[in-house]
């Protein structure tokens, strides 16, 4: 049976909706819940913190700890939940970030994301990406697009994740889990022999080098859909993060690669919602449509924003595109929403009924 020495702080999180565990020696624990920070009343001491690092990794993820200072693994806790796990240096002594795994998939409709997001999950190749900040929901999201196509169609998805977040039964689709560590040695080795496994849909759990963005080239040109999440927070962002992989004189290369096998990237933030409690994603969405295509093509990173800005008809929209569609139809508070803004100036004007059409003017269209 696991039961941890922090079982009764893990059942109260869970049960108050916390994402996050903060985990200290002689500090209170914090948890995370709907985006704040807030305080319990539990205060580990050394032997706690000792016991912890003993009942949540084997002597030999220990051995790995103390090596190098950090250590991903995942935690199952008996009649509580699933959770991923980072054991980190702090002063010296171990410090603990725990994130619950939730075992229900949310579907995407119940996340509150736009239907596009749908059409991206059944596309039949190419990359999509799903950026934005730790603690997003990018996880999330991407689980909720695998579980759309594994309700929806016969495919054979392999994920390649460090470690395991959720677990997916087969429906109509064919799941194979692959953590990093236990079932392989890493991302790369992984990505070199997915190939061989006849997969239809591959999603990285992280996008961190250039020899992983190598192999998910090679997937999506050879005919794959894969899916993978960055830390950026915004499309065009993303694309200047997977260039700065490369020396400067390979990045022409990738940028004509990059046109030719993205299909999409979505970039998202968490909003508190106005009524209910809890938060809803806004998103920036950015298809691969001739637009963007020429854009990549021809070094224009910086109108990208602008290419987004006018495809709605493509399905894509803005930062304040979505956030003014969540304003509009009661999702979300006009002062939430000016917050999260990428432009607030311009979202302020929006939000009175004045169009900008700023997108059209960089573009020449």
């Amino acid at each position: 049976m696991a039961i941890s020495v922090i079982h009764d702080l893990l059942e109260l999180g869970v049960n108050s909706n916390a994402s996050d565990w903060h985990i200290k020696e002689g500090h209170t624990v914090v948890l995370r819940i709907d985006g704040s920070l807030v305080d319990t009343d539990f205060l580990p001491d050394a032997k706690c913190i000792d016991t912890m690092l003993k009942q949540l990794a084997n002597d030999e993820l220990i051995k790995r700890y103390h090596d190098t200072g950090d250590l991903d693994v995942s935690y199952v806790e008996d009649n509580v939940g699933r959770f991923r796990v980072n054991i980190h240096k702090q002063r010296g002594r171990p410090s603990f970030t725990l994130r619950h795994v939730k075992t229900k998939i949310l579907l995407l409709e119940e996340l509150g994301t736009p239907p596009t997001l749908q059409r991206i999950a059944e596309h039949p190749r190419g990359i999509v990406i799903l950026g934005g900040t730790t603690g997003c929901g990018k996880s999330t999201t991407l689980a909720a697009m695998l579980e759309h196509v594994n309700r929806n169609f016969r495919r054979h998805i392999v994920t390649i994740e460090d470690p395991i977040e959720y677990e997916f039964e087969d429906k109509k689709s064919v799941f194979e889990q692959r953590e990093v560590g236990l079932d392989t040695l890493s991302f790369q080795s992984a990505l070199t022999h997915v190939l061989r496994q006849d997969p239809d849909v591959i999603m990285v759990g992280e996008m961190r080098d250039r020899e992983s963005f190598d192999a998910a080239l090679q997937a999506a040109d050879t005919g794959h859909l894969v899916l993978t999440t960055l830390h950026a927070t915004t499309a065009s962002q993303s694309i200047s993060r997977i260039l700065d992989f490369y020396d400067h004189v390979e990045q022409a290369s990738i940028r004509m690669a990059l046109s030719i096998n993205l299909h999409a990237i979505i970039c998202q933030r968490l909003i508190p919602r106005a009524f209910g409690g809890g938060v809803i994603p806004a998103a920036e969405i950015m298809i691969n449509t001739p637009m963007v295509r020429k854009l990549l093509e021809q070094d224009q990173l910086d109108k990208l924003p602008a290419a987004v800005e006018t495809g709605r008809d493509d399905g894509m929209q803005s930062f304040n595109q979505s956030l003014l569609g969540l304003v509009n139809d009661g999702s979300i508070t006009e002062e939430d929403a000016l917050k999260s803004a990428s432009n607030p100036d311009a979202l302020r004007m929006n939000l009175q009924g004045i169009e900008l059409n700023t997108g059209s003017q960089i573009l020449g269209i």
